[in-house]
């Protein structure tokens, strides 16, 4: 399972590993923990809001974010499982690193309780109905290999046809 950190970089659609049901890691691993500090690295320099294991070519269940109204606090999430709390759903427009230029409105529920381990192998939770609760559930979704365009309804899959196709000709 030994990774080398400094080695990894965003993959992009159709890769096979984005399609991917991630499978779960040690978290008292120190190699998951270094991977998991590579990523946050990965996500900020691409500016995102969060990044799962498997856009980094590792079908693993870890995923880091930042908290959109505080970047400077970043936290990975090892093994996480994701619990909806009440029946609201809201749409949002999102994107993905991993499928560049390509956005679309995407309907979730709005409030998330998320339970796993941290970077260092303790047991977390929280719970939100903020931003962060919406890029769980997305980066979840890499998790089990779904992608926004999975998600989108056909007027926004119609709107970025041509960029999905450019990316999948690319390979």
């Amino acid at each position: 399972m030994a990774v080398d950190p400094q080695s990894l970089s965003l993959v992009f659609h159709p890769a096979d590993v984005l399609k991917e049901v991630a499978k779960t890691v040690d978290p008292e691993d120190k190699n998951v923990h270094a991977v998991a500090q590579a990523m946050i690295q990965i996500m900020h320099e691409h500016r995102g809001a969060g990044l799962a294991a498997p856009q980094v070519g590792l079908s693993w269940r870890l995923f880091v974010t930042h908290d959109p109204d505080n970047q400077e606090h970043a936290f990975a999430w090892i093994n996480p499982t994701l619990e909806t709390v009440g029946d609201d759903k809201a749409t949002e427009d999102e994107g993905c690193l991993s499928i560049p230029e390509v956005r679309g409105n995407i309907r979730r529920p709005v409030s998330i309780r998320i339970t796993g381990f941290d970077i260092q192998g303790n047991p977390a939770e929280e719970m939100s109905d903020d931003m962060i609760a919406r890029v769980w559930q997305h980066e979840n979704d890499h998790l089990d290999g779904v992608l926004i365009i999975d998600k989108m309804n056909a007027m926004d899959r119609l709107v970025n046809r041509r960029k999905i196709r450019d990316l999948e000709r690319a390979i």
